[in-house]
């Protein structure tokens, strides 16, 4: 994989940002509705932003979903715009597919988002295609949420919040945004104090000796 990632170069850096709409969260019942795509590089700097898709399913699986996305999702529009595609999963994974394939080498760049272990359990399970051209790994955004918010508390009270749209394009922008605030703010910022200490221990061994 080293010397894959050599090879790769640049874009073997990049980041993968996927956000699913799904009917629910049980990837033996439930489907996807919508997904949209962005590539990042390693600094968050939007490069290409893929398909954003609606995919049809039928109005029974709609008529089954939880209240909460009976709600959340017909107040976003989605349910009508389901309703109205006429894109398949297949088509869909197909598109997302050519955009990943042209964007990032083979198997060297991870999936990211919020919550981006649940959005990849539907990918494995329903676009295994698309899944496989990306690295195994993830960044989910998440995870540093959750670290920052125990061991920062003062900084995380300035994160920005979510505007909660449930709408898959704007849902991956926030979780950008949201990386970038905590690369900015706690990760930048430590290790700049850390490099200082670093040089005032390395100073002082000096004076000693």
């Amino acid at each position: 994989r080293r010397a894959a990632a050599m090879a790769g170069g640049d874009m073997g850096q990049r980041m993968v940002w996927v956000d699913l709409e799904m009917t629910g969260l049980e990837v033996e019942k439930d489907q996807i509705l919508e997904m949209a795509c962005l590539i990042t590089d390693c600094d968050l700097n939007v490069l290409a932003e893929g398909p954003n898709l609606i995919i049809n399913q039928p109005d029974e699986l709609l008529e089954g979903m939880s209240e909460w996305c009976k709600e959340h999702h017909g107040k976003s529009g989605l349910t009508k715009a389901v309703k109205e595609s006429k894109i398949s999963l297949q088509q869909a994974e197909y598109e997302f597919l050519s955009f990943v394939r042209q964007q990032t080498p083979p198997g060297l760049c991870p999936l990211a988002g919020n919550s981006v272990h649940a959005d990849k359990k539907f990918l494995d399970k329903y676009m295994p295609q698309f899944m496989r051209h990306l690295h195994y790994r993830i960044i989910d955004v998440s995870t540093v949420k959750e670290l920052c918010r125990r061991w920062y508390p003062e900084e995380y009270e300035f994160a920005p919040k979510k505007a909660a749209s449930h709408r898959a394009l704007d849902d991956i922008r926030e979780s950008i945004k949201e990386l970038q605030f905590y690369r900015d703010h706690i990760f930048k910022r430590k290790t700049d104090e850390k490099k200082r200490k670093l040089i005032e221990n390395g100073e002082s061994d000096k004076a000693a000796s």
